[in-house]
């Protein structure tokens, strides 16, 4: 097989076999785990080693001979089409718990089946029908065209801004069900969408210095530096373990997701999806409801009980031990407490942190330590969260009340 070794082609030809062995093993994972994420994410890097192949082999020598010219010609190695809503199904299914690949995920792929089927009547037409090049008399790879390299970077940039707007919306969501929301962040998701937009900026960037896109010479930097990100993306990708907590649902055009929680005796493993209960933006403004009693209830619940001490707590489970639904205590929390569940446990959490400081604990205790106690599971959510409820740090709190006492 024709090869040409040279700096440009071996650099690339790392970067190849490297990915699809990582797109290996992440394809492999997601069949033995039935985990969605890696299988998009496997198909996502496949089409990134493919994406580097004309670049590749074309420094290799395949563009100067045949049959090696034509494979270049009629393969159509990139499908820029597919990575946008890949990267957009990859957020959804990294995000959502409830995150299935129905029918509807298809029509996000029609543009780049439509691409595959204009390369197939042009390979159909110059090898089959014709016997010569028609498409391809100029002789000029049509997966490089301005005008599909164009279309490519603009499909790419949409799909990027609906993955961010996801993103952000799940971080709101995260905050009105889960006490434990900056635990589940997802900082990966977030290094991911930074990496695909640096991708995006860079092809700008070469795009607006060099806009033939068959310049060999001058595009095998961009394609160099795309290598990378996706190598990047590749091995912190296959690192990455951390799975949805959150079920909820979310049409392309709205910015309000509908919480989905298990409704009595729904079991984790019933192929019917949990009872859809709509999150407080969507609470409507006619809805009455007697905030008094709740708040009461619930502060006695947090306050007596010292539910705020399980590091897991949810929205659901407050909702469960009050019986009634979480809509109901999402308002509740909302409109009688001014706050949302994440700032409202957390506050109760600072609270007995210096309920135990003014006791002293720390003799016996760290900080960190104390703050386990009292629910936090991280020390950096304990920080954080000390900081906005007392605009102090933990040490600068501790260090005060020391200097009281002395």
């Amino acid at each position: 097989m024709l090869f040409s070794f040279s700096n440009y082609s071996s650099i690339l030809l790392i970067f190849f076999f490297h990915g699809l062995v990582y797109s290996g093993l992440l394809l492999h994972r997601g069949l033995k785990y039935n985990d969605t994420p890696s299988r998009i994410l496997s198909l996502f890097i496949v089409l990134c080693c493919f994406y580097i192949c004309p670049w590749m082999l074309g420094h290799a020598g395949w563009y100067t001979r045949q049959p090696y010219r034509d494979t270049m010609f009629y393969v159509p190695f990139q499908q820029l089409l597919f990575l946008g809503p890949l990267i957009y199904l990859y957020t959804q299914s990294l995000l959502n718990q409830s995150f299935r690949f129905t029918r509807s995920e298809w029509l996000h792929f029609i543009p780049g089946f439509i691409y595959l089927g204009y390369s197939l009547v042009i390979f159909i037409t110059d090898k089959w029908v014709l016997g010569e090049y028609y498409f391809y008399l100029d002789e000029k790879d049509k997966d490089l065209a301005i005008w599909y390299q164009i279309t490519g970077l603009v499909s790419m940039v949409i799909y990027f801004l609906l993955s961010l707007r996801y993103y952000y919306i799940y971080k709101k969501l995260a905050f009105e069900v889960l006490s434990f929301a900056e635990s589940v962040q997802f900082k990966w998701i977030k290094r991911f969408l930074i990496a695909f937009l640096l991708m995006q900026l860079a092809r700008i960037l070469f795009l607006f210095i060099y806009p033939d896109w068959g310049s060999f010479p001058k595009k095998w930097w961009y394609y160099f530096i795309f290598s990378l990100l996706f190598y990047y993306v590749s091995i912190t990708g296959y690192a990455n373990t951390i799975q949805a907590f959150i079920p909820f649902r979310l049409s392309l055009f709205d910015r309000n997701p509908t919480f989905l929680f298990p409704g009595p005796g729904h079991s984790a493993s019933q192929k019917t999806p949990p009872q859809a209960i709509e999150v407080p933006s969507e609470i409507k403004a006619h809805d009455e409801l007697d905030i008094a009693p709740w708040k009461t209830q619930i502060t006695q619940l947090i306050e007596q009980e010292e539910i705020y001490r399980n590091p897991q707590l949810s929205l659901t489970d407050l909702a469960q031990r009050l019986g009634t639904n979480p809509r109901v205590i999402s308002k509740v929390i909302n409109q009688g407490f001014e706050m949302n569940f994440n700032d409202l446990i957390n506050f109760h959490r600072v609270e007995a942190v210096k309920e135990q400081l003014a006791q002293q604990r720390d003799k016996e205790l760290t900080l960190l330590g104390i703050a386990l106690e009292c629910g936090f599971n991280s020390k950096t959510t304990f920080n954080r969260a000390f900081k906005k409820h007392t605009t102090l740090s933990p040490n600068h709190y501790l260090k005060q009340i020391k200097s009281k006492n002395a």
